[in-house]
């Protein structure tokens, strides 16, 4: 028994920090896109200390899209190490599935008895946990998803060129090219969202399906028992 513990306590200690580093992957994406953001501010370029160039040029558009496609391909799943953390993140997404599947089987094969077994109580315990961690990371692939897809930014932009061409009737041609350049970026950011990402964590294809059909059929078997009539979600 004692060794039985101690292993399977190496095993918890050994995956939880792999969940660490993967968490600390997502506040590195989350940081750089935070800066991504804040170039194009005066102010806020001045406060972190990076630079500052407005999109009034075409030259300007390309490298803030240049940029901003660097970033994301640098923190893409399938590039080095950034493939590791999302293997993990994968792992346990499916960990938690498989628990909840589980503790679905269970509540509907009893749910009086459910919470007399031992084991029911750890698989709880596991979910809680892997539960958290996954809302966590949730949370900041949804803050960094809004950084890189903050079309304000261009719609700002756009506002500025509107009142430079009345304040420089001269210079309307060139800032009216400056305008159509910025109304196609705004088109080509919103067609750049992944389909198969669930609130910010990017998910395999198959994973995703698997997310919707299996788990919210256990659920809806699991609600159906308890409240005595058929619900399907």
């Amino acid at each position: 028994s004692a060794i039985n513990f101690l292993e399977r306590l190496c095993l918890t200690w050994m995956f939880f920090f792999m969940m660490c580093v993967a968490e600390r992957t997502y506040k590195q994406r989350f940081l750089f896109a935070k800066l991504f953001s804040h170039i194009t501010s005066a102010r806020k370029a001045r406060k972190y200390e990076i630079p500052h160039f407005r999109l009034k040029k075409v030259e300007n558009i390309k490298i803030w899209l240049s940029l901003r496609s660097y970033l994301k391909a640098s923190s893409a799943p399938g590039r080095g190490p950034q493939r590791s953390v999302d293997v993990v993140v994968s792992s346990v997404f499916l960990l938690a599935l498989s628990i909840a599947f589980i503790c679905c089987a269970q509540v509907l094969k009893g749910h009086k008895t459910f919470l007399s077994a031992a084991y029911n109580w750890e698989f709880l315990l596991w979910e809680a946990a892997l539960l958290l961690f996954l809302l966590r990371l949730a949370s900041l692939g949804s803050e960094t998803n809004k950084k890189y897809s903050n079309i304000s930014i261009l719609l700002t932009e756009q506002i500025n060129l509107y009142l430079k061409m009345e304040k420089k009737p001269n210079k309307k041609e060139q800032l009216s090219l400056v305008n159509n350049v910025l109304k196609l970026s705004t088109k080509l950011l919103k067609e750049l969202d992944s389909p198969f990402r669930l609130y910010g964590l990017t998910m395999n294809p198959l994973i995703y399906n698997i997310t919707r059909v299996v788990i919210l059929s256990a659920v809806s078997g699991v609600i159906s028992d308890l409240l005595g009539f058929n619900i399907r979600v």
